[in-house]
Formats: structure tokens, C-alpha cells, sequence
């Protein structure tokens, strides 16, 4: 009973609760259909039971004109969702998403030929957009636009949309589940970044692999007279917000190395494993994909370092004109987790107080309170502060960094991804406390 459980989930079924009207004379018909043809209902395949639901649905649909959805568009929030209409590779997500209130007006499974394609009756929400990501597997390739997401599945792989439909079910039931999704998928995302040969003076391999992923993400996009990769996102009138990750590590991966996974936890198998900074990295990226939908008014700017583990080469020879207007910077590459460094060992400030206490209320608000102003040591923060911008280091979640024990715990880094993604929904800064 339970595989049929999972393959009601993936249909987007409530298997515990009474449907209610057209659905439940179709499943009740489909059913039928299978004890008919004399299958214990255990021992069906998904391929069996989604070829009972469709010639059901089909028998119903040509019987009963009436039934809304195909050639009627149903407004989901006031009307029950003709999932008998709806393509049965996309259904299952189609109803969880509305289940969460993320409404859907058009959906589309591409009958093999991809992309599947959903439309929304709202602008998507950052939030929302996250959840849809998160909920996507590895093999599926989403693009969300505002009220628009299209999924792209490898051919013959169409089935991977249903796992979709079973994720988005667990996060409707049980929204801690998301954290779980969201740092599978950063995992992803760095896994690539670990993988780019980066030492200090030997940058451009990691510099061409993140420009060729920021040209359709950036309005702006450069690289400057000494090898920095610079880029700004424009989100409408407010502040000028630096983000910067350095893309060198401090000496060359080892040509045979695996990295090894102890639950969260990353390590090389030999040599450093090189999540000072490409920990940093990947923050931006997350943030880059989200701030698109979010209520963010300002400009982003995005600074890609090089030689920072010799001395922050890189950020003391940036184009002063990439920084004339920047009201503030948030460095990503702190060791350990939920620091806020704003000061060189305690000596050289980097920002006022107020500037700091932002980010400890943000991670107030987004339920980590232990985020907490400190001192450190030499960053590209400290060469920002320099140029008189008010600026911050934050912890990405790495430990032991320029050693061969060095490790990543790749769950701390989504909390950086959830703690600015709070500063900037919520537009914390802004340019009457910066200028304080």
C-alpha cells in the first residue's frame, strides 16, 4: 500500500483524505479498472497506474463535456482544480504548488518533447521561486521568469517531473523539509566549484567558468585590468551592495582527489579541498538566483577576486570606478559559522556598529539569533573598508582552511544563503544607515 501511496503523491492525490467530486469518481473508476484486470493493487507498476488514471480520465472527459479545465481556464482560488485535465506528468506538481498557495493558470508536460512548462497567476515570489528550485532534482534544468517556470528533462526521463510533485508534497506537509532540499542542492552547486583549478596568479579556468554562467544573470559584466570578474544586477532605485567571494585557493587541488561526504560535512581525500572561497562562491550564485524575485530595490554588485590568499592582490587593484558608487560590501569568507566580522583583529574597523547589528537582527528574523558581531583576520573586507565603503566578512561554514584537514559543512553555508536572503528581501540596508 505504500508504493501506491507514492505513486498518488506523484498525481498529485490526497490518499488520506476523501476527494471530493469529479477526482473522486476517477480514482474510484480507476480502481475498478485495476481489480478488473485482476492486479493486487501492491503489485502495480507506476507505468500500469498511470495508464489505468489516463484511459479512465479519457472515458469520463468524452462522456461528460461539462468537466472544466482543458478548454476552460479555472481560477485555482476559487474553484476545485480539474486535475482529470491536467497533463499527468506535471499534475502532481500543479496541485502541491497550489496547495501551497503558489497558484497555477496553465501547465503543459511537453508528452515527451521538453521543456513541461507551468504559468502562474502571480508574480513568483522569491520565496516561492526557492521552493520550486529546491524541489527540482539534479536531472531536471528549471528556469522560473516571473509568472512562468519551464523544466527541462532529458529525453526519456519525463518521470523525473513526478519526483518533482513528490518533493513539493513533502515541503506542503512538513516545510522544514525545505532546508533539507536547499542543501542537497547547494551541495550541487558547489560540487562543480571544487572542482576548477584556482591558485593564487592562476585564476582563469574558475574566471571563464563563472563568466560564462554570469552573462545571462548579470546587466553588466566585465573583467577588469587585472583579472577580477565584476558584474551588477539592477533591482530598481536604492542602495549600491557589493558582494564579494575571491576566486583563487591557496594552492593547486591534487590531480587524483575525491571529495569524501560524512553527512554535510565535505573533505578532500588528499590536499585542501578549496571551500576558502568557493564556499563564497556559491553564496553569491544562490543569491543571484534569488534576488530576481525578490522585493530588493538597488543595485547588486558582484566582485570575483583574484589573489586574495597572497595578500588581497586583487581587491587593492580593483577599478576604482566599479566602487565609486558602492554604499556597502558583504564578503563571504569567514571560516566557521554565523560570524560577522567587522574588524581586523579587533584594531581596524571595518563599518560602524549599525552596520553590523543589521545582519545579527537579520539573523534574528530568520530564526538563526546567534549571528553575531566579531574581529577576524585580513580579507578583501578590510581592503573595502579601506576604500571607505562599510563593509563585512561573513562565515560560509568552512574549517581549517589551508590545510589538507580543511572541511566544509556545506548546511552552515545555506544558513549565509538564508541570512542574506533576509537583508535583502527585507531591504535592511539602507542608504540613510549606511551613510550613518
Amino acid at each position: 500500500m505504500e508504493k501506491l501511496i507514492k505513486f498518488m503523491i506523484r498525481q498529485g492525490f490526497l490518499p488520506e483524505d476523501a476527494e471530493t467530486g469529479i477526482t473522486s469518481q476517477w480514482l474510484a473508476q480507476t480502481f475498478a479498472t485495476l481489480i478488473q484486470r485482476h492486479q493486487h493493487l501492491d503489485a502495480i507498476s507506476e507505468a500500469d497506474w498511470l495508464e489505468a488514471l489516463q484511459q479512465t480520465a479519457k472515458q469520463m472527459v468524452r462522456r461528460n463535456h461539462d468537466i472544466p479545465g482543458r478548454e476552460t481556464l479555472v481560477d485555482p482560488t476559487k474553484n476545485e482544480l480539474p486535475l482529470i485535465q491536467i497533463d499527468p506528468y506535471v499534475r502532481g506538481i500543479v496541485r502541491w504548488l497550489n496547495m501551497m498557495h503558489i497558484y497555477t493558470v496553465n501547465s503543459c508536460d511537453g508528452e515527451g518533447r521538453p521543456p513541461a512548462r507551468i504559468d502562474f497567476l502571480n508574480d513568483l515570489s522569491a520565496t516561492q521561486a526557492s521552493i520550486i528550485r529546491a524541489c527540482t532534482p539534479e536531472s531536471v534544468d528549471v528556469k522560473l521568469k516571473k509568472r512562468k517556470a519551464a523544466f527541462s528533462y532529458k529525453k526519456g526521463q519525463i518521470a523525473d517531473l513526478l519526483t518533482i510533485a513528490e518533493r513539493l508534497h513533502n515541503v506542503w506537509r512538513n516545510p522544514e523539509t525545505l532546508k533539507v532540499y536547499r542543501s542537497e542542492k547547494l551541495k550541487q552547486r558547489l560540487m562543480p566549484l571544487l572542482h576548477i583549478q584556482g591558485e593564487s596568479g592562476e585564476e582563469r579556468a574558475i574566471r571563464h567558468w563563472l563568466h560564462r554562467y554570469l552573462q545571462s544573470r548579470a546587466n553588466w559584466l566585465r573583467t577588469d585590468g587585472y583579472g577580477n570578474l565584476l558584474a551588477a544586477v539592477h533591482c530598481g532605485k536604492g542602495p549600491v551592495i557589493l558582494l564579494s567571494a575571491h576566486m583563487d585557493t591557496v594552492q593547486s587541488f591534487h590531480p587524483s582527489r575525491t571529495i569524501i561526504e560524512n553527512g554535510t560535512i565535505l573533505k578532500s581525500s588528499d590536499g585542501i579541498l578549496g571551500a576558502d572561497d568557493r564556499a563564497g562562491i556559491a553564496v553569491i550564485l544562490e543569491i543571484l538566483d534569488f534576488i530576481r524575485h525578490s522585493r530588493f530595490q538597488g543595485t547588486l554588485k558582484i566582485a570575483f577576486t583574484v589573489e586574495e590568499e597572497i595578500g588581497c592582490l586583487g581587491s587593492r587593484h580593483i577599478d576604482p570606478a566599479f566602487l565609486r558608487d558602492v554604499d556597502a560590501a558583504i564578503v563571504v569568507d569567514r571560516r566557521g559559522t554565523r560570524d560577522i566580522v567587522t574588524s581586523w583583529a579587533g584594531r581596524v574597523p571595518f563599518c560602524p556598529d549599525e552596520y553590523g547589528r543589521i545582519f545579527e537582527t537579520a539573523g534574528a528574523l530568520a530564526g538563526m539569533p546567534d549571528w553575531k558581531m566579531t574581529h577576524g583576520g585580513l580579507s578583501d573586507a578590510k581592503v573595502f573598508a579601506e576604500f571607505g565603503i562599510p563593509s563585512v566578512n561573513l562565515s560560509v561554514g568552512y574549517e581549517h582552511e589551508h590545510t589538507e584537514s580543511e572541511t566544509l559543512d556545506y548546511k552552515a553555508t545555506l544558513e549565509t544563503v538564508l541570512l542574506l536572503e533576509t537583508v535583502f528581501e527585507n531591504n535592511m540596508i539602507s542608504e540613510k544607515i549606511v551613510a550613518t
